[in-house]
């Protein structure tokens, strides 16, 4: 961990490295790096043994503990996502556009590195590797400012991640972690326009307005995750009483888990004892109100609504433009839900926990974007580049 500064300049040369790198020696990196994570678990996971036992000596709620917590099974699924990412195409120098001009002007538009990524989370070490990972592939050198939280288990994981660049012949410095102890870190970074190209945020709504709001370094804003089910008049019962379930109670602590369940009043009477039962077997609590909350936890309001219609206009006052799903058999229904509601993804007949870079076929993701500008939904490699444009001319000058 060093200053943000000296981090940053040596960012930018690694990164200058990573651009002209070659796509097969970064994939072979990024095995590389998920052979070493996977031989080094039993120091990675007494690192996160550190931070779990200050976290319940602290008395963090089992929320957050579980998006702290790593495992065996989380390391190799880790692990399993870099091995996704090498295999992947490189979207440095993907042709995005080209054209020849009137005048004979070859005109070539090519996606290129961002440069530095300074990305600024809370808890989950698992955003470490997707990270450094994703930033890798695409040509970015990463600066990682974990919390103090899960300060052993990044790094740990970090120490394991640059040792196997070196090993590689890429820079360690293309993978580097910040201070986490003090909120100073985040300052310089947000401040670090010139050095650091682009700021993505990931965490709570307090994290991400301070980064918002306070960065002088452009940001990709990912937003928190007051995600809805709307269960139609015309929903068959079974399957939205699966997918509400699975949407609230398989993994709660992450931002795609559903907060809200809507339902028709033309379906109220028979589903809602049903609803309510299933869940309270889970241990969840319902809420009558609350509603625009996101508890990460096994908590859920509950509102009956009389139309499509309604459904939308609750959702336009509490949603955050996450993921909001539908269930209905009826056709021209989803359509109508789909054209209409404003969210980075929408999903029909599915739980909302699909909305995620490695169920998308993304093999990780930087984030889950809720801004409309450059990014939206899960951002994989293509989401981690900008463009520039070639022109081939043959001696033109212009009249």
């Amino acid at each position: 961990m060093t200053d943000v500064d000296t981090a940053a300049r040596a960012a930018r040369k690694a990164a200058a490295t990573l651009a002209i790198t070659p796509r097969a020696a970064k994939d072979a990196a990024l095995h590389g790096m998920a052979v070493a994570l996977l031989n080094s678990t039993k120091k990675i996971l007494a690192a996160n043994e550190q931070d779990l036992a200050a976290g319940r000596a602290a008395g963090f709620d089992p929320a957050l503990l579980d998006r702290l917590a790593l495992n065996e099974t989380r390391i190799e699924g880790i692990a399993a996502g870099l091995r996704t990412v090498a295999g992947l195409p490189d979207p440095v120098g993907e042709v995005v556009r080209g054209s020849t001009l009137p005048n004979g002007l070859e005109l070539r538009q090519l996606r290129v590195p961002f440069g530095v990524v300074g990305i600024i989370y809370e808890a989950r070490p698992n955003v470490t590797v997707d990270a450094a990972g994703l930033c890798l592939k695409s040509g970015n050198a990463a600066l990682l400012r974990g919390s103090s939280s899960a300060r052993h288990s990044n790094a740990a994981l970090v120490e394991v991640l640059r040792e196997a660049l070196a090993n590689h012949g890429l820079p360690a410095d293309a993978v580097q972690l910040l201070d986490s102890e003090t909120r100073e870190s985040v300052q310089q970074l947000m401040r670090a326009r010139g050095l650091v190209d682009v700021l993505i945020p990931r965490g709570g709504a307090g994290l991400i307005r301070t980064v918002v709001e306070g960065s002088t370094v452009p940001v990709i804003e990912t937003g928190v995750g007051v995600c809805h089910i709307y269960v139609d008049a015309e929903a068959d019962l079974d399957m939205a009483l699966a997918i509400v379930l699975n949407a609230k109670v398989q993994r709660p602590s992450v931002c795609n888990s559903a907060e809200t369940l809507l339902v028709h009043r033309a379906v109220a009477g028979e589903f809602l004892p049903r609803a309510r039962a299933a869940l309270q077997e889970q241990g969840v609590t319902i809420h009558d109100g609350d509603h625009g909350t996101e508890f990460l936890s096994l908590d859920i309001s509950i509102a009956v609504v009389d139309s499509l219609d309604a459904a939308l206009e609750h959702i336009s006052e509490y949603g955050t433009g996450h993921s909001e799903a539908i269930v209905t058999r009826s056709q021209a229904t989803a359509r109508a839900f789909a054209a209409r509601v404003d969210a980075a993804a929408v999903l029909i007949n599915a739980s909302t926990r699909f909305t995620d870079g490695e169920e998308f076929g993304f093999g990780a993701e930087i984030g889950i974007s809720t801004q409309k500008l450059h990014a939206r939904g899960p951002m994989g490699l293509p989401e981690l580049t900008s463009t520039k444009y070639i022109v081939t001319g043959d001696g033109h000058i212009r009249g």
